[in-house]
């Protein structure tokens, strides 16, 4: 019997353990975990009351072939009842907000929102996406995405609108993140078609075939923005656990941090608190950089690459406020990193989720997420910042951009060291380099999670799979569910 390994128990270790257990019912999976819990950054903080704080990613998106596959998952496991969805005519969908020279601004939205002059931007964005279509090609192989957006649209729109959503989404730099590794499609639409709106037209290239099962089919018809579920996102990650116990050719194991890896002629010996490992192959689940610390030194050239990706640290401050005090209704507000490098933004979760609300009382749920690429620089060290601190920038900002006077009756500081995974620019050629190094020497060795190939609940879990089908194939055993077809849309 083969024995896979798979090291880390967020929600792409665990995604990679399903797939393995349900597709090569003959192979043994053995999935460690430093930790005393799974699911990584998929954390749902229950009250006894009945609410429901997320202090990780709070929605999933359902769109896309990763999108479609999260739902399949999702389904897999029974949880589709659980499921919330927020349509695109909900008002969260429709309102978004940036906070721009002191004050809160509606995002641009439909076709009016784009031919008239809508502060905080000078001009109507429509002439300047249809100009796009006649800006030349780049001549480099990567760039920045704030160097692309002023390149191919305007410096306006790459200062207020692409800051603010690097900062939202990567809690990053757009001016050092890279556009092929963070949104590949604009990179794929500008050299395949010429232009970023041809391409999103007409089609970039090929994309992986993912068939919707009845629950992604239900999320087209009924035009699904977003979704979470009752108990929290973090129902995922528990379901996941709760179906490979069940399976007797999977073993997991908590508090079992992997010490080293040695390689042998027929895989790999792993040195961990479980004990000594042996496995036919390893799937890495791990961030690159815990991952290097472990590899031997016949590995350097994949040590000194993993090396190189930086991550950055996050403060998420859940508040609860009695009533209803926002001034506006909407998914949440955004900001550039002109307007306060510490306060990447704020979320308004009892606006599209109020299922997670206490039924007791009627209250306000906010989510402020701080820091990210400016936390050193506006915090300090991450191991020495006060939880006080964080609560007393969250609520003042709060109290600035809202003008919420009341003091919240709840909250919560939850500081996520080295969370999210930058990709600056090169991200892409050093992951080709990565596996490369490891296809050259015959590594029996995957790397799956948010390191490598997209930083998104839908990207981690989709990582997992696409490892998987890989695994199979090189390994000879026949998968119960084919390798993923790729068209051209």
């Amino acid at each position: 019997m083969r024995t896979v390994a798979v090291l880390g128990g967020g929600i792409g270790g665990l995604a990679a353990a399903h797939y393995l257990s349900r597709s090569a019912p003959a192979a043994k999976v053995v999935l460690l975990e430093q930790s005393g819990r799974f699911g990584g950054w998929l954390w749902s903080s229950r009250r006894s009351d009945g609410a429901v704080f997320e202090l990780g990613p709070r929605g999933v998106r359902p769109v896309g072939p990763v999108g479609r596959n999260t739902l399949n998952l999702v389904e897999e496991l029974g949880l589709e009842h659980e499921v919330l969805p927020v349509t695109y005519s909900h008002v969260a969908s429709q309102s978004r907000f940036l906070f721009v020279r002191g004050q809160l601004w509606k995002m641009p939205a439909g076709l009016s929102g784009l031919l008239k002059t809508t502060p905080p931007f000078s001009r109507p964005l429509l002439p300047q996406l249809l100009k796009e279509v006649f800006v030349p090609k780049g001549k480099e192989d990567d760039e920045s995405l704030h160097s692309f957006v002023s390149r191919r649209f305007s410096a306006e729109l790459a200062d207020i609108a692409v800051d603010s959503l690097c900062r939202g989404v990567f809690a990053g730099d757009c001016r050092r993140l890279s556009v092929g590794a963070c949104f590949p499609d604009l990179l794929r639409a500008e050299r395949r078609r010429g232009s970023v709106l041809l391409g999103m037209l007409l089609g970039s290239g090929a994309k992986p075939e993912v068939a919707p099962g009845p629950l992604a089919q239900r999320a087209q018809r009924e035009h699904w923005a977003q979704w979470s579920l009752r108990r929290g996102l973090e129902s995922l990650p528990e379901a996941l656990v709760q179906s490979l116990e069940q399976n007797i050719g999977v073993e997991l194991h908590a508090q079992a941090p992997v010490k080293g890896l040695e390689p042998t002629d027929s895989g790999w010996r792993i040195r961990s608190e479980a004990g000594m490992i042996s496995a036919d192959h390893i799937v890495s689940a791990l961030p690159a950089t815990a991952l290097s610390q472990l590899l031997p030194p016949s590995c350097q050239p994949l040590v000194s690459l993993l090396q190189q990706l930086p991550y950055v640290t996050v403060a998420v401050v859940s508040l609860e406020y009695s009533g209803c005090v926002l001034p506006v209704q909407g998914f949440g507000h955004l900001l550039p990193s002109s307007e306060d490098p510490g306060v990447l933004g704020v979320v308004y979760d009892s606006e599209f989720f109020p299922q997670h609300n206490s039924p007791d009382k009627e209250s306000t749920r906010l989510t402020v997420m701080m820091g990210g690429a400016w936390f050193q620089e506006v915090f300090g060290d991450p191991d020495r910042v006060k939880p006080d601190h964080l609560l007393s920038t969250a609520v003042s900002a709060v109290s600035r951009h809202l003008g919420v006077s009341q003091n919240p009756v709840w909250s919560n500081v939850a500081l996520h060291r080295d969370c999210i995974p930058q990709y600056h620019q090169g991200h892409t050629r050093r992951v080709e380099l990565m596996r490369g190094f490891i296809s050259d020497t015959k590594l029996p060795l995957s790397l799956v999670g948010s390191s490598y190939d997209g930083v998104s609940v839908n990207d981690v879990i989709f990582s997992g799979r696409t490892a998987v089908d890989m695994l199979l194939a090189a390994m000879d055993l026949k998968p119960v569910t084919s390798v993923l077809e790729f068209t051209n849309s």
